[in-house]
């Protein structure tokens, strides 16, 4: 079965991006995966709308993408704060590979506004498409895609 042959239906893709492919979703999980955690920080950071951040941070968490913790300041009533769960962490890497897009072609003159490095020896980190069979960093011309488990053939 070919690309044109298969159906979309229930493409991963397509689904991804019904869960994270809105810009406010996506700032969201970059600022949660730099540290932010509370919904006061993430509305003064990224300068968006109560409303819209409370629906972003409401799906994600439906999702199962992030997890509410609650906590209390002295004399306040309990709040959340809002963190990655292992599900988020695994987003981890598409971030970088758009950050990484974002550096070549969208970064200002002077570079990146931001470095993300290894911690034991303080080189940069990149994403790296790999073969699972150990022969290394994959080209698009070296990789191809053919119909998974779970393919259907278009209508």
């Amino acid at each position: 079965m070919t690309w044109l042959e298969t159906s979309t239906e229930n493409c991963t893709v397509q689904r991804t991006l019904d869960l994270v492919g809105e810009k406010w979703s996506m700032l969201v999980l970059r600022d949660a995966m730099n540290g932010v955690r509370r919904f006061d920080d993430f509305r003064r950071h990224m300068g968006l709308s109560e409303a819209v951040l409370a629906d972003r941070l409401r799906k994600l968490v439906a999702a199962g993408i992030l997890r509410t913790v609650p906590y209390r300041e002295p004399g306040s009533r309990t709040r959340h704060e809002y963190r990655l769960t292992r599900k988020g962490w695994d987003l981890w890497p598409a971030m970088i590979a758009l950050k990484q897009w974002g550096d070549r072609y969208t970064a200002d003159p002077e570079g990146p506004p931001l470095d993300v490095l290894h911690r034991d020896c303080g080189e940069p980190a990149e994403v790296v498409v790999v073969c699972s069979g150990g022969h290394g960093a994959l080209t698009p011309r070296e990789a191809y895609t053919r119909a998974g488990a779970s393919a259907h053939a278009a209508r």
